[in-house]
């Protein structure tokens, strides 16, 4: 399973939604993914790729790691974990 697929199961997962309805252009806030979610999905993230997300969870817009979309968010995980390798 791709980076992409896993973050999109995660993200699903969060907005209790099917992985379809999860596409790359949507936001969390199409999503209904409100704070909480968005730290219980960094917490997934972490966990399931083993990295560290650079995220300041008080002040998320000065945050190195972008949540403008699922795609960006998809593309952060991807270079945290080509960091790591």
């Amino acid at each position: 399973m791709s980076v992409k697929d896993r973050v999109i199961r995660i993200i699903a997962e969060q907005a209790v939604m099917d992985v379809e309805d999860v596409t790359p252009d949507k936001t969390l806030d199409d999503l209904g993914i409100d704070s909480l979610g968005l730290v219980e999905s960094i917490f997934a993230i972490e966990e399931e790729f083993d990295v560290q997300v650079p995220f300041n969870a008080n002040n998320p817009e000065d945050s190195e790691f972008d949540i403008s979309s699922v795609a960006a968010i998809v593309r952060a995980v991807e270079g945290l974990v080509a960091q790591k390798s």
